[in-house]
């Protein structure tokens, strides 16, 4: 028999509910449910995508409301999703005060771009300041990540775009100079050069404090290959240690609130793919000038299935990076790379981390392309720092590398993180071989990524796919392209039918006669 609905309260004091661990995983959104028929709610007037302010000691949240029936919660009870539990630090039963939050009065800012009116340097950091506190809802997001979207950022405003993302975050200072960073643009598969060369440039005397990322729609970050091989979820003082001892370290930015603005705004970017330089050049900026970088090499891979589709784009965004990074005292270099295939033979977490060490190591193995493109990075940067003359760089990162130098640099790196881990291996594997001769014309990068990520990937370390063979290659009938590995045998099904629907994720052409 249903309950009658609980009595609204008329008093004018603040409400009390207590809190219930729901188990909902609402990626990264903070989310609160409670009951549509709750005295909280009806008198309050709240209802499904309200925005509400929990209050809990000394913590408080923004988040977005949705009611549930009654046998779910307990009138005066609130269920809050894993984002919204971590972000309030709450403990089973903890009794919150929930309010209406203040107005948002900067989205005014949004809906006049919207309608043509320029971001000025106070819209915008007030903008940035409201999201980095969290008090802008998904939607909210949205129509900022859209009124921002394609061209319509200038020069002026991407400046100061990315400067409110700066400030609105902590900054790191080093007593070393020059500080060296580096950054890809992104979009293809196993393109894990960072490991590889923070080891070469720190084993050569140069400081590279390295923040990386998770994978957000890709089957991997380089935050999530490095944790195969160590810890990356390192705060800023344990940091601090890594590099004053080794030089270098490869660790998750998003443990440090660097720039915090970007990490929201990627979560909303990225699913919708929309493609803005402006947005682009502030996010990757804003995060190397808060790791307190002053140098900086940016890898632009160009290619049809690559993030950066087209010369002209990748001109348009390198004059964009290098404009502003001057203009906020950052030394920026951009270098064009072939986006046309994976890099290596690996794509997921484990299966790259074994590049990685391959490389390292100088093994026989080792993927020849990883290995080139490492050493192409790291020789711009020594140059860029100083380290070597101009033209010399490559030459002494090659030098680094065959001497075993890297790879001990890569050791201790490891150790001062807390330790080399090994990486897991998949218990379940298809193979998926060429359905005739021919030579291989085409790889389409996203749905090999697609592929690897209904493998389980990242989130299922070990899985993902190797690939065999790359551009150019002569393959006979029978012979493996690629093989998936997956932790259960349902995602191994899963990719493989999707693979089947699509084999022309690696194109064949029939072989001269």
């Amino acid at each position: 028999m249903r309950r009658a609905a609980a009595t609204p309260k008329l008093d004018d004091g603040p409400h009390r509910v207590r809190l219930h661990r729901i188990g909902i995983d609402t990626y990264q959104e903070p989310v609160v449910f409670m009951r549509a028929d709750s005295a909280v709610c009806r008198s309050e007037g709240f209802e499904a995508q309200s925005r509400v302010k929990l209050t809990l000691a000394a913590r408080s949240l923004v988040a977005t409301l949705y009611t549930v029936d009654d046998p779910l919660l307990a009138d005066a009870q609130a269920g809050l999703s894993e984002a919204a539990w971590m972000a309030l630090g709450a403990r089973e039963g903890d009794e919150v005060e929930i309010s209406h939050p203040e107005p948002i009065e900067s989205f005014a800012f949004v809906r006049g771009k919207v309608y043509g009116q320029p971001f000025t340097d106070t819209a915008i950091e007030a903008v940035i300041r409201d999201i980095a506190a969290g008090r802008y809802s998904g939607l909210e997001l949205a129509a900022f990540v859209t009124a921002c979207g394609g061209g319509s950022l200038a020069r002026d405003e991407t400046v100061a775009l990315t400067r409110a993302m700066l400030d609105a975050g902590q900054r790191l200072e080093w007593t070393q100079s020059p500080v060296l960073d580096k950054h890809c643009v992104g979009g293809l598969p196993g393109n894990r050069t960072t490991p590889i060369v923070v080891a070469i440039v720190a084993a050569c005397g140069l400081t590279i404090p390295k923040t990386s990322s998770r994978a957000i729609t890709s089957p991997a970050g380089t935050a999530d290959t490095m944790e195969m091989l160590a810890p990356v979820e390192l705060d800023v003082a344990a940091m601090r240690r890594v590099v004053e001892r080794e030089g270098g370290c490869v660790v998750w930015g998003g443990a440090m609130s660097l720039s915090p603005a970007d990490d929201i705004l990627i979560r909303v970017e990225r699913p919708l793919d929309f493609d803005s330089p402006g947005q682009l050049v502030a996010s990757i900026l804003s995060k190397k000038l808060a790791a307190g970088s002053t140098q900086l090499l940016v890898e632009m891979p160009v290619g049809p299935t690559a993030k950066v589709r087209s010369a002209d784009n990748a001109h348009i965004i390198a004059a964009l990076l290098e404009d502003v990074g001057r203009t906020l005292d950052l030394s920026v270099r951009v270098l064009q790379s072939d986006g046309l295939q994976p890099v290596g033979h690996g794509v997921g977490p484990a299966l790259e981390a074994f590049d990685v060490l391959a490389v390292l190591d100088n093994a026989p193995q080792a993927p020849a392309d990883l290995r080139e493109r490492s050493l192409r990075l790291a020789g711009e940067l020594l140059e860029m720092g100083g380290r070597a003359a101009a033209g010399q760089g490559l030459a002494l990162a090659r030098e680094t590398l065959a001497s075993g130098a890297a790879q001990r640099k890569f050791m201790a790196i490891c150790a001062a993180q807390g330790g080399l881990r090994e990486p897991p291996v998949a218990a379940y594997r298809q193979v998926f071989v060429a359905p005739r001769a021919g030579i291989i014309s085409a790889i389409d990068n996203r749905r090999l990524s697609r592929i690897a990520k209904l493998a389980g990937a990242p989130r299922a370390p070990a899985a993902g796919l190797q690939l065999h063979h790359h551009l150019g290659d002569r393959v006979a009938r029978g012979e493996p392209l690629f093989t998936l590995h997956a932790e259960s045998p349902g995602e191994l099904v899963y990719a493989g039918s999707y693979a089947n629907l699509h084999p022309d994720v690696i194109r064949l052409e029939e072989p001269a006669a």
